[in-house]
């Protein structure tokens, strides 16, 4: 890796150094990834499931599969986007559950759909945050994964399971979305001579 690479990235050579050594089953290193990326696999989850109960639950089973699988990760370098996988596999299978479950509960007895609603934060970083949330969940988690948790496309296409043009079409509806949710709405009849 060139030094640029490594400025413009700095955790990555640490991240490739932890995962070296946790391969080799140094608790320490392995401790060390649990602290750096549990918030990241928690945040992809809730992305992913709307539930950040369901995306604790999630991470908490990924670093079970992550710390099983660490000693056959070939390349140190494929850490992020082989966790992110796992959360993705891990979300889908309990939005899975999540809908049988709802399905059945449904069938028994009618009930209300209770969604709980985040407040809204008064800033360009809330309104953007909130536009995000509008975006369907494929499209959410690859602008997150690529804009907010820095993974090339390649990377978001492993953690996400899909060909890297999907990626890249998933990012590119995303931004449209975001630039019509986020423009500013324009008066009728205004003159702009």
């Amino acid at each position: 890796m060139t030094v640029s690479g490594a400025n413009k990235h700095p955790g990555r050579l640490l991240d490739e150094y932890w995962v070296s050594a946790a391969r080799t089953g140094d608790r320490a290193a392995m401790s060390q990834l649990v602290k750096r990326w549990q918030p990241k696999l928690v945040a992809h989850g809730w992305r992913l499931t709307g539930d950040p109960e369901m995306a604790r639950d999630a991470a908490q089973i990924a670093w079970g599969e992550i710390i099983r699988g660490i000693g056959g990760l070939q390349d140190e370098r494929a850490f992020p986007a082989w966790a992110f996988r796992i959360v993705s596999r891990i979300c889908a299978r309990e939005i899975g559950k999540a809908v049988q479950r709802r399905e059945l509960k449904n069938a028994v007895a009618a009930e209300p759909n209770a969604t709980e609603t985040l407040p809204e934060e008064p800033s360009e970083t809330g309104a953007l945050r909130a536009a995000i949330r509008q975006l369907p969940a494929g499209e959410r988690a690859a602008i997150a994964l690529y804009h907010f948790e820095e993974l090339r496309v390649a990377e978001v296409a492993v953690a996400l399971a899909v060909p890297v043009g999907t990626v890249k079409t998933r990012l590119m509806n995303a931004r449209r979305k975001l630039r019509a949710i986020l423009a500013p709405k324009t008066i009728e009849g205004e003159d702009h001579a």
